[in-house]
């Protein structure tokens, strides 16, 4: 991989590049990040000796900007189906070195990639920042650290996880019979821009701790995260085992159709519907984990105080881009007025700053910012009122006011499809049953939340929730508990990452039956089969699972 830059402000793909030391890059958090796959060798060094990208028509790209200000970032390769094959390839042959290895042995390599993670963490840190708007808190806590987090839990228990079962043979005992799982291949990763390094990094190293080989496509609006998550894994032994292509919906196509054992999709729903179709041609398996419209159910007996600070939080942090957010709120109507004026405060209080120093930073795509505005727009023709909000900033890039809605029902697109963006509709409802009714009353069943002070009603109503994970008293934070798993149901998609049924996803599994050490010539159902052993059948059944003991008894007698 090529490092050009850094990037000087401008406005198109005809700006020069100038050049620079790849030892640099600490210095600088903009480069330009070209893979020599996509541009000969001729092209790159016409544009690093100042030339522009318009002296060279036939090479495709893809500019990706900072959203905080609305300045180029980087200009990366959009890479054709042969070039992702020839990724896939290298992926191919690094596997069965790779899989080879123990689970011990894959486990140090990992770590030592953890460790150069952590060595370059604040480069991490403002490459993250500048291609999503994030504040750096947030893509300290929600991308590094749950990273380190879900390696060092793979670390100490994955082998465990996936290690040999036996398995009872039940009648016959005369055998012996175990499942196993082994490493499945080469594993496709598309990845999405909201947290384009934790959620392609997850199922990346889940496949390698699993002891396959990973080719990684990052969305087209965070490239350099994708291209930077890369050279983490550059070595001189095992620098195949993952590798990065750049581009778009050509591009994911080509690896979703190429030569690969799964593909792992983190996006919208009707993205995965796509990538589930195309991958159906070669019946190659997936798994999904797709959009969100989660519910929070605030109960008479709340804790206010906690449940305000929790769902300001958990609408707005990442400014609302997350798929497990907190996108309607049902609250009892009791104390939903006094639940309504908390919000409202403590939503004024949150800092949208551009120093990195506030609470939430902007939105990362200008397509999302216009579903956000279209969702708020419809809302208040249908009769809801913005309490806060409800407006872009007044300043350059994508910056959005976290807003309030009330009067809500559903009949409002707000309320019914992804917002995916800084925006809290608040519900009166009379009572669990209809908050349950309303919180169920949605296509999608990602994550939920139950805020309540009474235990057994919040396990009653954790039950009744129709989604893949449920917060107590709590909100978002249970994909950062690596041991347990995570995934939707309904069209939020299917499949787990985390936890040991995380790495059994990335993982074959097959079941293994052997004879005992016995000497038995041959089995009493081979041929010839005696005589009478259908009357011997019905008799050993008749003992062996009568569910009365005078039934049993009857397998006795003769007929």
């Amino acid at each position: 991989m090529i490092v050009v830059g850094p990037v000087v402000t401008a406005a198109s793909t005809s700006a020069t590049l100038p050049t620079a030391n790849p030892d640099e890059r600490a210095g600088s958090a903009l480069f330009v990040y070209l893979l020599p796959m996509a541009l000969t060798s001729e092209s790159v060094d016409s544009v690093a000796n100042g030339d522009s990208f318009d002296s060279h028509p036939d090479t495709p790209v893809i500019e990706t900007r900072d959203p905080r200000t609305d300045t180029l970032l980087a200009i990366v390769a959009d890479q054709s189906a042969d070039e992702v094959d020839t990724a896939i390839g290298r992926a191919r042959a690094a596997f069965p070195a790779w899989a080879e290895l123990s689970f011990k042995d894959r486990s140090a390599h990992l770590l030592k990639v953890r460790d150069r993670l952590l060595d370059r963490a604040e480069e991490f840190v403002e490459i993250i920042c500048s291609e999503t708007g994030k504040q750096p808190a947030e893509a300290v806590t929600t991308e590094l650290m749950t990273l380190c987090e879900i390696m060092g839990w793979y670390s100490k228990n994955g082998a465990e996880a996936i290690r040999p079962i036996e398995v009872s043979t039940g009648t016959m005992a005369h055998k012996k019979a175990w499942k196993q799982y082994e490493p499945m291949g080469v594993i496709a990763v598309i990845s999405p821009w909201n947290y384009p390094f934790v959620l392609a990094m997850t199922p990346i190293i889940t496949a390698l701790f699993a002891g396959s080989t990973v080719v990684l496509k990052p969305s087209e609006i965070t490239p350099t995260v994708g291209l930077a998550i890369g050279e983490l894994f550059e070595d001189e032994l095992w620098g195949d085992i993952v590798a990065v292509v750049t581009g778009g919906a050509t591009t994911g196509e080509a690896l979703v159709r190429g030569d690969v054992d799964k593909v792992v999709f983190t996006g919208s729903a009707a993205t995965g519907k796509r990538v589930m179709a195309a991958a159906a041609d070669s019946l190659t398996p997936v798994l999904l984990e797709l959009g969100g419209k989660d519910p929070m159910v605030v109960c008479a007996d709340a804790d206010l105080k906690r449940a305000v600070k929790g769902a300001v939080w958990g609408a707005f942090q990442n400014s609302g881009q997350t798929c497990m957010s907190v996108e309607r709120v049902y609250v009892a109507s009791g104390i939903h007025d006094e639940f309504v004026e908390r919000v409202v405060d403590e939503t004024l209080h949150v800092r949208q700053t551009d120093d990195g120093n506030g609470d939430i930073g902007a939105m990362t795509a200008q397509s999302q910012v216009a579903i956000v505005e279209a969702h708020i727009a419809d809302a208040v023709a249908k009769g809801a009122k913005v309490l806060t909000g409800g407006k872009r900033l007044d300043r350059e890039g994508l910056w959005f006011e976290p807003t309030v809605l009330v009067d809500v029902d559903h009949t409002m697109d707000v309320m019914m499809k992804e917002t995916f963006g800084p925006v809290m509709p608040i519900m009166a409802v009379s009572g669990d049953a209809e908050a349950m009714q309303l919180a169920n009353d949605s296509e999608y069943g990602l994550n939920s939340s139950v805020w309540t002070s009474d235990e057994a009603r919040a396990k009653v109503l954790a039950d009744e929730m129709e989604a893949g994970n449920v917060c107590i008293n709590d909100c978002l934070t249970s994909y950062g508990i690596a041991g347990l798993p995570f995934g939707g149901v309904k069209e939020s998609g299917f499949g787990r990452v985390h936890g040991a049924e995380g790495l059994r996803e990335f993982s074959n599994l097959k079941s293994v039956l052997s004879q005992r050490n016995i000497p038995v010539p041959k089995e009493p159902w081979w041929y010839p089969i005696p005589r009478g052993m259908d009357r011997l059948g019905i008799s050993t059944m008749r003992m062996r699972f009568a569910s009365t003991f005078k039934g049993r008894l009857s397998g006795l007698r003769r007929k």
